[in-house]
């Protein structure tokens, strides 16, 4: 069966696709979620019109994305933590912190999930972080973990 995506689905495709997709799963995931709608005539037409809009939309979030990646490239983000005897952290800082830290000392406002951390970071010291900012734009900033005094 031909479906129209509506919206990103994870291993499917992206908005706006026409997809060959089982008939069970259109009818018992994709449709009663929106995720998709059935490919016929008047759908194929209307989603031309919708192709050149989301063109235009997804080169604005691309212009925005990499305007963003200049700003953070070499960032250097402080985050104060509790820590006991030597450089060890209670804990371990998590992409929820370094958001806020982002947010409160860059104005940059990025959501956890964009953030990757290679390893936990259970330790005092600097440390990289990327960011996911788009599909073809991520920006590297640095984390300075400090000890609580």
């Amino acid at each position: 069966m031909k479906v129209i995506l509506t919206q990103d689905v994870k291993s499917l495709g992206r908005e706006g696709q026409i997809v060959n997709v089982a008939e069970g799963y259109a009818r018992n995931f994709l449709f009663p979620r929106k995720l998709a709608t059935p490919a016929d005539a008047g759908a194929l037409k209307q989603i031309e019109a919708q192709k050149k809009v989301l063109e235009v939309k997804l080169e604005h979030q691309l212009a925005e994305a990499r305007e963003l990646a200049e700003r953070l490239q070499g960032a250097t983000i402080n985050i104060v933590g509790k820590t006991g005897s030597g450089t060890k952290l209670y804990g371990s800082v998590t992409n929820q912190d370094v958001a806020d830290a982002l947010l409160k000392q860059s104005q940059v406002k990025v959501d956890k999930r964009t953030i990757h951390i290679d390893e936990p970071i259970k330790s005092v010291g600097r440390h990289e972080v990327s960011i996911k900012l788009h599909q073809a734009v991520s920006a590297v900033v640095t984390v300075e973990v400090t000890a609580e005094q």
